[in-house]
């Protein structure tokens, strides 16, 4: 952690630097897509459609937006970023500034179609033909053996005392909360630095030790390191960062030794929603797809087929695997990951980070990821996927 004088300094140098993160910091708080784009009624919609025989699409509702969109976007380009007059830093701020406004063009428009699909590949993108190549890659695996270690006989207290536990190996404090009104079985929350359990279902064991490894191991080790940083914008996120994120988040579960062949499938079908997006797929469309054509069980075809379709059309999703690829194509290389665990950064940012270090406005990390030491994987099939992703 810097001393107080440290930062004093740096900001006696680069005041308008400062300035403008401070002001973007107090801007982004606000706008959390994750806690605008999960559905409120996501049981009732899933019996209703159940009992449909997937006949009829969920009519999902969604939280109120907590912002006025036109003024905070006013906010956002009211910037004075020509008062930096180093240009790498000011075209990384202008880049951020294009990133939250694209942001909140889909905050704006969720629940809205195909408008808030369109805003949504403004940041996420749409599945490649490489990816789709991949997915099908491994889901032509066959299955393996379901072990004890899969049954979901936790409870969510039991799962937050797991967690808990879990914790204890860094050295940063764990807030847990419960929630109804998420997609995932858990998740970090950036603005709340808390991690949200699931109330209503139950874990396995290997769910529990994935989930560890993948929102502590990462997402909150990413959180605490952001907040570290001299500037915001560490923990923030910087543009385009959720592909480098996730795929160091299920690269963590794999050096941790909880990836299996199943959950490896599962980001496989995350990938064939988001492609089923681009071809006009209704959510009965994609959820026939996973579930009648694949063969996945109906509540976790739903599961997959609600998080591609939220919102009117969600692709974030189809960024774990191709991320995944990215993060062990740099393990084999024997390159270092920790500049990627400096906050909520991207690969693309990586020589910029390098540049803000030799400025001081950036720290080398105090958390580590410990799974990435202990590379517990023992899985051949794992090993010869991973080798063998495009």
């Amino acid at each position: 952690m810097m001393k107080t004088e440290q930062i004093q300094e740096l900001e006696r140098q680069y005041g308008h630097v400062f300035e403008v993160d401070a002001n973007l910091d107090r801007l982004i708080k606000s706008i959390e897509l994750l806690s605008y784009v999960n559905p409120k009624n996501i049981e009732k919609e899933k019996h209703r459609f159940f009992t449909s025989k997937y006949a009829i699409d969920p009519e999902f509702t969604y939280p109120k937006v907590q912002f006025n969109p036109f003024k905070l976007q006013r906010l956002f380009f009211a910037q004075r970023l020509e008062r930096i007059q180093d240009d790498t830093i000011c075209k990384m701020y202008m880049d951020v500034i294009n990133y939250y406004s694209n942001m909140i063009q889909c905050i704006e428009t969720i629940g809205k179609g195909r408008h808030f699909y369109y805003n949504s590949l403004s940041v996420y993108g749409t599945p490649t033909e490489k990816d789709v190549q991949n997915a099908r890659f491994i889901l032509h695996f066959a299955d393996e053996p379901t072990s004890a270690d899969m049954e979901k006989v936790y409870t969510p207290h039991e799962a937050c005392s797991y967690f808990e536990d879990f914790a204890k190996q860094y050295d940063f404090p764990i807030n847990i909360k419960y929630s109804t009104n998420i997609a995932a079985e858990a998740m970090v929350s950036n603005s709340a630095q808390a991690l949200l359990i699931k109330k209503n279902v139950k874990f396995s064991k290997n769910q529990l030790l994935t989930l560890a490894n993948h929102e502590i191991g990462i997402h909150l080790v990413t959180t605490y390191n952001g907040l570290l940083q001299p500037l915001k914008v560490f923990s923030n996120g910087f543009p385009k960062n959720v592909e480098t994120q996730e795929g160091l988040a299920v690269f963590s579960e794999y050096m941790g030794g909880a990836l299996t062949l199943k959950r490896l499938k599962e980001l496989a079908y995350r990938v064939l929603a988001a492609d089923s997006l681009i071809k006009g797929y209704s959510f009965a469309d994609t959820f026939d797809l996973i579930h009648g054509h694949y063969k996945l069980n109906r509540d976790e075809a739903f599961g997959i087929t609600l998080r591609a379709h939220r919102g009117g059309g969600f692709t974030k999703d189809r960024l774990y695997l191709s991320g995944l690829r990215k993060i062990y194509k740099r393990y084999q290389r024997e390159e270092s990951l920790d500049i990627l665990l400096s906050g909520k950064v991207a690969l693309e940012d990586e020589d910029t980070i390098k540049y803000l270090h030799t400025l001081g406005l950036a720290q080398p990390i105090t958390h580590k990821t410990l799974s990435f030491t202990q590379k517990l994987n023992t899985n051949k099939t794992l090993d010869f996927i991973l080798n063998n992703l495009r």
